[in-house]
């Protein structure tokens, strides 16, 4: 309704006034003429329960007005400092969270369509949150990745290499075989393919099994081995096994256990650490002097590790082969061995296993008595002891 003045103040024309003389209170909203909000409040004056009179209250034309714009600039005002907060915030995540992301999806997605060029992936480390966790994960996972792809490339190259000579030399003597004159020529010539071909069946075997050993530690779960039992059992093999190629004498001893200890345990795959054992004791058997060759194995436990060593009583190992020993291929020949007796792989193998149970393999020579003097090799190997 419209608001008029009623000249001489007379109540009586405002409905909510008339209400109020009935005892309830009342309220109207009108508007003036000026098109502004007035509310108009009627409110009994009562004693007891009889009515004395009505008070009436009006606002000031425009003072709703003013209140409901000053209500809406405060929430135009929220609204903007919220809007404000809210792109700051994006940004702030794009620049710390969303950017690295990308970053690190798009060095992952070059990875993938081109490993062979390596890649560098955005270094995060020296954020202390997951976004730095995540790209030092991904970073060591490419580095392992380009490792790899490294290693069976170098892998592939030693083969080949290894390979060609044997068929090189198989391949001359089929040749030669229809130009010799004499049996004693075609004999020797079938000798020679046969050793030959045995070296290569040798090393297509050693060669399988490394190429898989990766793969069969990764896909078998470890078990606990007992190391002691372990050594006792191949070593009595290696000594009936022995005894048929070449007479050493072989000796195990196992070191007292430090108080707590409930033995030498380890965790890992007992098939692979035997043929660890196996190798050593193989490879020390093949360079002792013969008929008083001797071979010491030795167990014992250091701190949280447990400690393997294979002594002998051979020439030792020159000192610029210690490490080449444990190269792929690499070999060594004991005095009087015909070539290609070995495949080069046995103590590499030995040492990628060892590594894969967290442990290390080193070898080194037992000093004589005299400056310069050898009395063998030492090989070690150290494997976490498991409780």
């Amino acid at each position: 309704p419209i608001y008029k003045e009623q000249p001489g103040g007379n109540g009586s024309a405002f409905p909510e006034v008339m209400n109020a003389l009935t005892g309830s209170p009342g309220a109207v909203v009108r508007i003036s003429e000026q098109g502004e909000q007035i509310v108009s409040v009627a409110v009994p004056i009562q004693r007891f329960r009889a009515v004395l009179g009505v008070l009436m209250l009006n606002t000031q034309g425009g003072d709703i007005d003013k209140i409901v714009a000053a209500e809406r600039k405060a929430i135009l005002r929220v609204f903007g400092v919220a809007a404000l907060v809210n792109v700051l915030l994006s940004m702030m995540l794009a620049s710390t969270i969303a950017n690295p992301l990308r970053r690190l999806a798009a060095a992952a997605v070059r990875v993938r369509r081109g490993v062979k060029n390596r890649e560098e992936i955005p270094d995060f480390s020296e954020r202390q949150d997951e976004i730095g966790n995540l790209s030092v994960a991904i970073r060591d996972m490419t580095n392992a990745l380009y490792a790899r792809i490294e290693a069976i490339e170098s892998f592939a190259a030693d083969v080949s290499h290894e390979l060609k000579n044997p068929l090189t030399s198989l391949r001359s003597a089929v040749e030669t075989l229809p130009l010799a004159r004499n049996e004693t020529s075609r004999n020797r010539l079938m000798e020679i393919i046969q050793h030959d071909v045995r070296r290569l069946d040798r090393l297509i075997t050693d060669i399988s099994d490394a190429s898989r050993l990766d793969a069969e530690l990764a896909r078998e779960d470890a078990r606990r081995v007992d190391l002691k039992k372990l050594v006792g059992d191949l070593v009595d093999v290696s000594r009936e096994v022995g005894a048929r190629k070449k007479a050493v004498e072989i000796e195990f001893r196992a070191a007292r256990l430090p108080s707590g200890a409930k033995g030498y345990f380890v965790l890992g795959h007992d098939l692979r650490l035997g043929q660890v054992i196996t190798n050593l004791i193989e490879n020390a058997r093949s360079f002792v002097p013969e008929g008083h060759g001797r071979i010491v194995i030795s167990l014992s436990r250091a701190g949280r590790h447990n400690v393997l060593t294979v002594e002998d009583n051979g020439p030792g190992i020159r000192a610029e082969n210690i490490e080449r020993i444990f190269e792929r291929f690499y070999t060594d020949r004991p005095a009087g061995e015909a070539f290609g007796q070995n495949s080069g792989l046995g103590l590499s193998i030995s040492r990628q296993i060892v590594e894969a149970h967290g442990g290390t393999l080193t070898a080194e020579n037992i000093a004589g008595a005299k400056p310069g003097d050898i009395r063998g090799a030492r090989f070690v190997v150290t494997l976490p002891a498991e409780a």
